[in-house]
């Protein structure tokens, strides 16, 4: 429903083709009808995995980062520990997974911060964020094949001027995640998220 109280009605899907899919990715093709009754094909949509990703703060104030070559941009990057849900189970239980196998750190207090669509109009999956609190070092960390990353501890102070002052790109699902983290920090009055992100 809209503020002014209209519903939106959905598109008819008419029939759908796949073009490719494995474990990764789908490309699917629709053919839709719109609420106006024009047909639209093909309407491309990508269905991919769920994501899941985590703002890790050690005792001291670090924030926990991975550096990581990405082919898709083609350069190194530097980001949140994150991942794919692609397993049964909660998105925090795979958050989890993928901080300990990435950096070797672990953490007793997660707290949810919300979910959104990774890009509505044509993916079809949901970024699930977390901020894990106190994080702390338990083993090594254990990487996938094909996986070349290496772990950082950055004070959060820096890690936001970086940011702010445009130093540090960052994937645009993981800006929202810090959106949503000065949220929770403002909601929750959590002193050590204030501190951190006065």
């Amino acid at each position: 429903m809209t503020g002014d109280g209209k519903t939106i009605t959905p598109w008819k899907v008419l029939e759908s083709k796949y073009a490719y899919k494995d474990r990764w990715l789908a490309l699917r093709s629709d053919t839709v009808e719109l609420p106006n009754g024009r047909i639209l094909s093909p309407f491309h949509v990508i269905e991919q995995p769920d994501w899941v990703t985590a703002i890790a703060l050690t005792h001291d104030g670090n924030i926990l980062l991975v550096e990581e070559y990405r082919h898709g941009a083609r350069q190194t990057v530097i980001e949140l520990p994150s991942g794919i849900h692609d397993k049964p189970g909660e998105p925090l239980a795979a958050m989890q997974r993928e901080l300990l196998e990435e950096t070797g750190f672990a953490s007793e207090e997660w707290h949810p911060l919300g979910s959104f669509f990774a890009n509505a109009p044509r993916l079809d999956n949901r970024v699930h964020c977390f901020v894990a609190l106190d994080a702390r070092k338990v083993a090594d960390p254990r990487l996938d094949d094909g996986e070349v990353l290496i772990a950082h501890e950055v004070p959060f102070p820096a890690f936001l001027e970086e940011l702010r002052d445009g130093r540090r790109t960052f994937h645009g699902f993981q800006v929202g995640a810090m959106w949503l983290l000065h949220a929770y920090a403002r909601k929750s009055g959590d002193r050590r998220l204030a501190a951190l992100l006065a």
